[in-house]
C-alpha cells in the first residue's frame, strides 16, 4: 500500500510516495549509519583486547600500576574515544529497534509517542553514561 504525501515539511516525496526522513538517525543515511556502527566496534573491540592485554602482561600488578595505565594520556584519550564509540553505536542500536518494532501496526495511532519516550529514554541513558564515563578517566 502506497502513502501519499501530506506533510511536505517532514517528507521527501519521490512521485508522490512519501519517503519519511528520519530526523532522529545519526547520520541520516542508512549506509553511514552502517559504518559508524562497524567502525564503533572495532574500536570497542580494539579497547578491550588493550585492557584485557594489559591485564595478561600484569599478573601481580598493584593499584599504582592501574592508575598509572589508565592515568596516561595515551588510555585517556582512547578511553575518550571508547566512550564515545560506545555512546554512537547504542544510539544507532537503540535506534533501529525503536524504528523497526514501534510502528503504527503494533501501536496504533499512539505509535509516534511511543516512538518518541523511547527514543528520548535512550538518549537519556547514553547521556548519563557519556556524563558519568568521560569523568572517570579526565577527573582529578
Amino acid at each position: 500500500m502506497d502513502y501519499f504525501c501530506t506533510h511536505r515539511a517532514r517528507c521527501r516525496c519521490s512521485g508522490g510516495v512519501v519517503v519519511v526522513t528520519n530526523v532522529t538517525s545519526l547520520t541520516r543515511s542508512g549506509l553511514a549509519d552502517f559504518v559508524v556502527q562497524r567502525v564503533s566496534a572495532v574500536i570497542i573491540g580494539l579497547y578491550a583486547l588493550c585492557v584485557f592485554g594489559f591485564f595478561l602482561a600484569n599478573p601481580n600488578m598493584s593499584h599504582g600500576d592501574l592508575v598509572g595505565y589508565f592515568g596516561s594520556t595515551t588510555m585517556q584519550l582512547f578511553s575518550t574515544v571508547t566512550v564515545l564509540a560506545t555512546v554512537g553505536h547504542a544510539w544507532i542500536g537503540m535506534w533501529t529497534i525503536g524504528t523497526d518494532y514501534i510502528q503504527l501496526h503494533y501501536f496504533g495511532e499512539h505509535a509516534t509517542a511511543f516512538r518518541f519516550l523511547y527514543q528520548s529514554g535512550c538518549l537519556l541513558v547514553l547521556f548519563v553514561y557519556a556524563a558519568w564515563a568521560l569523568p572517570l578517566f579526565w577527573g582529578q
